[in-house]
């Protein structure tokens, strides 16, 4: 491989990297409040609120429907509103960051599913309050399942970057597109789905190590 074509793999690793990143940071911070939101208000939760819970719900559950291609389509106003371009590495970040949220919120709902409730209840009884049982509580206890949650989301945002790619969202994908199928160079196809599995393999191997730690505390 040309010492430019290499270039343009580091490059495209970055732009990769990048909207992975800033989506992934997007649904955490967005995906676990919103997690916390579904368990807290249900029947039987912490602030039982059962009509927001079936709205929240309901909005979680359309937009995680939506296949991830319509979605970069149909909010292309959006993207240019925030974005100022709709294509683009940084226009990528949006429908991504969109699509990852609803997601992440599923996920770590689960995630908070598994704390054993008489932690709760314990806690309740001793006088803590809504908030503070959540953040003293339930978010320490949930943290390993969070951990693998934030896995499964960024493991999933790969491979959005690469479908974002394929329609000019920069990045891995638009490489493997433009060199790989549409200029016959079936090797940098190749390299870009090596590059794409290591990615993968490096954060999931990362997330276990961090799981297993969190477990022994």
């Amino acid at each position: 491989m040309s010492a430019a074509m290499l270039q343009l793999l580091w490059r495209s690793l970055l732009e990769t990297l990048l909207m992975v990143g800033v989506s992934g940071l997007v649904a955490v911070l967005a995906g676990i409040p919103l997690g916390v939101a579904l368990i807290v208000s249900e029947r039987g939760g912490l602030v039982p609120f059962p009509l927001f819970n079936r709205v929240l719900g309901a909005l979680v559950n359309a937009t995680r429907s939506v296949p991830f291609v319509i979605l970069m389509v149909a909010i292309v106003p959006l993207t240019r509103l925030v974005a100022g371009t709709s294509i683009g590495t940084t226009a990528a970040i949006v429908p991504l960051a969109l699509a990852a949220i609803p997601f992440m919120a599923r996920l770590a709902e689960n995630a908070l599913r598994e704390i054993d409730p008489g932690l709760v209840v314990a806690a309740r009884a001793m006088g803590a309050s809504p908030l503070q049982v959540v953040l003293k509580i339930m978010l320490p206890e949930a943290l390993p399942g969070l951990v693998a949650a934030v896995t499964v989301t960024l493991i999933g945002l790969i491979g959005y970057s690469a479908m974002a790619g394929a329609i000019g969202g920069g990045g891995l994908g638009d490489l493997g597109i433009r060199y790989g199928y549409q200029r016959f160079l079936p090797e940098v196809m190749a390299i870009v789905v090596v590059v794409l599995i290591l990615l993968v393999q490096l954060i999931q191997s990362l997330s276990d190590w961090l799981v297993r730690r969190l477990s022994h505390r």
